[in-house]
C-alpha cells in the first residue's frame, strides 16, 4: 500500500482538516469531533456501552449526540473507506483515508474526551489552543516521529474505544501542568509554553506517533477486509 499513499502524500495532506470545514456547514459535525466520557460516570465509564444502538437505547440519541459521537464515526468511516477499497473508487479511497485520519487524530488528543475540553470548567480557558496548537507550532522541529508498524484491526468501532480511553488518562495530567507552568508568571507566556512543553512532550510524542500508527492500521484493515484489491501507483 505504501506507494499508493506516498504518491497521494499531498491530497492528504490537504484534505485531512475537511471535517473541521465540514463544521460551518452542518451543526451536526462538531458532535463527532469529540467524545465526553466524563459525562458517564467514572474511568473506565463502563455504564457507557461501546455499540451505538445500546448506547441509544440508554441514554437516547439527544445525550448521545450532545456528549459525542467521536469513536462511532471512525467505525462508520472505517467502513466507509472499506466500501471504497471494494469498489476500487480511488479517488473516494484517497479522500475517505484523509478525513478518516482526522478523526483518528481527534481521538488521540486528551483533550477530545472531556468536557473540560477547553479548560474552561477548572478557570484555564483557553487550554485546548494551548496544548494542541500552540505548543505544535512552537516546537514542531524538535517532534520525534517513530511510528510502529500497522496492525490488523478486528474491530474498528472497539478499537477507536481503547484510543479514546487511553487517550483520556492524560486528560488530569494536561490540566494540572497547564496550572503550575503558569506559576507567577503574568501571562501565558513563551515561558509558559517551555515549562508546559518541558512536562508534556513526552506525551504529545505518544499521542502523535500512536495517532500515526493507527491511521495506517485503520487503512490497512479497511484494504484487507475489502479483499486486498490491487492498488494504482497514483
Amino acid at each position: 500500500m505504501r506507494d499508493f499513499f506516498l504518491a497521494n502524500r499531498q491530497f492528504l495532506v490537504d484534505h485531512a482538516n475537511d471535517p473541521d470545514d465540514w463544521m460551518k456547514k452542518d451543526r451536526n459535525e462538531r458532535a463527532r469531533h469529540y467524545i465526553y466520557l466524563d459525562k458517564y460516570g467514572l474511568f473506565p465509564y463502563l455504564s457507557l456501552p461501546h455499540s451505538f444502538r445500546d448506547a441509544v437505547a440508554r441514554y437516547g440519541t439527544g445525550r448521545i449526540g450532545r456528549d459525542g459521537l467521536l469513536p462511532w464515526r471512525i467505525g462508520e468511516y472505517s467502513l466507509k473507506l472499506t466500501n471504497a477499497f471494494k469498489a476500487e473508487n480511488w479517488d473516494e479511497v484517497k479522500l475517505d483515508a484523509a478525513v478518516l485520519a482526522h478523526y483518528i487524530a481527534d481521538a488521540h488528543d486528551p483533550l477530545h474526551t472531556t468536557q473540560n475540553y477547553d479548560g474552561q470548567l477548572t478557570l484555564q480557558k483557553g487550554l485546548e489552543a494551548r496544548f494542541s496548537n500552540r505548543l505544535a507550532e512552537r516546537y514542531a522541529n524538535f517532534f520525534l516521529f517513530r511510528a510502529d508498524e500497522a496492525v490488523s484491526i478486528s474491530d474498528p468501532t472497539e478499537y477507536a474505544f481503547d484510543m479514546v480511553l487511553e487517550a483520556n488518562t492524560w486528560v488530569d495530567r494536561i490540566i494540572l501542568t497547564d496550572r503550575s507552568a503558569r506559576d507567577d508568571l503574568p501571562a501565558y507566556t513563551d515561558d509558559y509554553l517551555d515549562h508546559f512543553y518541558n512536562q508534556m512532550s513526552s506525551t504529545l510524542m505518544l499521542e502523535l506517533n500512536a495517532a500515526a500508527h493507527d491511521a495506517g492500521s485503520y487503512w490497512y484493515s479497511a484494504w484487507a477486509n475489502a479483499g486486498r484489491p490491487a492498488l494504482p501507483s497514483h
